[in-house]
């Protein structure tokens, strides 16, 4: 079985570790768990992992993120899926930071990527793992909390709460969705 896992971002060393590049972050870990390197692709930067018997596609897309919903599409084409075993990593500032909820579908909640997904894909019935990064932002200060790093109190978590959200991606593609959001989701 193979999935698809994309890892929501924005390319450029001034995106890096920041909030909105969660998904990215996600991904960087485990293709380092695998020693996997990334390559340049069609719409993003891609690598593949192999683990319990299942083919994971790590795809970061380099369209930036208001255009994420291009390398989902060609990615999803091209590896001749369903959107079932897809699953879009992106950051949340409607969950509390550390929190995790993995969704079968949901709303785009006034994300750009997962907007452009939606909008290219034309529904919005496919899984994602959306990762809590607070909402410690002024009325309006929204764009530069997301494109700003994790505090350092946040610093302290963030590897192991990383490491966590690559766990239930290896859940979702060896013991199912539903599980999967069972034993990951917190509350």
């Amino acid at each position: 079985m193979k999935y698809l896992i994309v890892g929501l971002g924005n390319i450029g060393p001034e995106y890096a570790e920041t909030r909105h590049n969660i998904g990215f972050m996600v991904l960087d870990y485990l293709a380092k768990k695998h020693d996997a390197q990334f390559d340049t692709g069609r719409h993003s930067f891609v690598t593949e992992i192999k683990t319990k018997g299942r083919t994971f596609v790590l795809v970061k897309p380099t369209t930036y993120m208001n255009l994420s919903g291009k390398a989902v599409q060609h990615w999803l084409s091209n590896l001749k899926l369903p959107v079932e075993q897809m699953m879009v990593i992106t950051d949340d500032i409607a969950i509390p930071f550390g929190k995790i909820r993995i969704r079968t579908k949901g709303s785009a909640g006034g994300h750009n990527g997962l907007k452009h997904i939606e909008q290219t894909l034309g529904h919005n019935n496919y899984p994602r793992l959306r990762f809590g990064v607070g909402d410690s932002f002024h009325k309006g200060k929204q764009v530069d909390y997301v494109l700003s790093k994790f505090s350092d109190d946040e610093s302290i978590e963030l590897q192991t709460l990383i490491e966590k959200a690559a766990d239930s991606v290896i859940a979702f593609g060896t013991i199912g969705l539903e599980r999967t959001m069972n034993q990951y989701n917190t509350k």
